[in-house]
């Protein structure tokens, strides 16, 4: 299991970080096998699910694409060959698609740190679950102008111990981390959707190779060692959802078609 380096060196921050005007690229982590959404999962891969007829991750390329991002990693283990064989190299979509094979699942974490040499600098984490229509470029730009090492979408949850809580100062620094606390023991309704902004040197805070995850064993460690992690605070209108319950799932059925623009599955 990989580790947290502590001794890893403050990255420069004061140098440039990738703008919406310059390419930035993005992973998908797609790997996981979907349990919670079974027996839908089964056979089909969570990402290749339909919304309103359309798979889920025809959504969120064109939404990257829209921002412009047009480089894209994917992590694939739970039935891999079938998304690889729907999306291909990309070009149908309007994107550059580089895969990564998983054997076994990595993590969040892991699955991120095994492309570490396809970064060149500032990137994006998109949860293969997660549909969302909010303003990428507004957040690469907060991103930049707090000189952060890494950058969380944040949304108000109306049931936090479900999800990753995130407690945050007034200029938006993280203070604490919690993934999915007991009932009755969260503090706030601040959490996490599942969309990351990294400068690339986050990656070598994480030592060796296998599973790791972002919520659980790398925030919460920056965060204790005071590295500059900034909270997002999406506005009341975006529209961000995680598909990966059946209730979820049909909620983003019954309300994606009132909220999606036409055009952001043909650009």
């Amino acid at each position: 299991m990989p580790t947290l380096n502590p001794q890893s060196p403050i990255p420069n921050l004061q140098s440039p970080i990738s703008s919406p005007q310059s390419p930035m690229k993005a992973m998908i982590l797609a790997a996981g096998e979907g349990m919670r959404l079974r027996p839908l999962t089964l056979e089909t891969p969570k990402i290749l699910l339909p919304i309103e007829g359309t798979p889920l991750i025809q959504y969120t390329l064109a939404w990257l694409k829209s921002h412009g991002i047009s480089e894209v990693a994917i992590n694939l283990h739970h039935l891999g060959e079938k998304i690889k064989d729907f999306l291909g190299d990309g070009s149908k979509f309007g994107v550059r698609i580089c895969y990564s094979p998983e054997e076994k699942l990595l993590g969040t974490a892991g699955g991120v740190k095994k492309m570490e040499k396809f970064f060149d600098g500032t990137f994006a984490v998109v949860y293969g679950d997660v549909l969302t229509d909010f303003n990428l470029s507004a957040m690469a730009n907060y991103h930049k102008e707090k000189k952060a090492l890494g950058t969380l979408a944040l949304f108000q949850a109306p049931n936090p111990w479900q999800a990753g809580i995130v407690e945050i100062d007034k200029q938006g620094r993280l203070l604490r981390f919690r993934e999915k606390p007991p009932r009755g023991s969260e503090s706030g309704n601040l959490s996490s959707g599942g969309v990351y902004i990294l400068e690339k040197d986050i990656l070598s805070y994480i030592l060796g190779e296998g599973f790791c995850d972002f919520g659980y064993d790398v925030f919460p460690k920056l965060v204790e060692l005071a590295l500059p992690l900034y909270g997002y605070i999406l506005e009341p209108q975006d529209y961000l959802i995680d598909i990966g319950t059946p209730e979820k799932y049909h909620k983003a059925q019954e309300i994606w078609q009132r909220v999606l623009s036409p055009k952001s599955v043909s650009q």
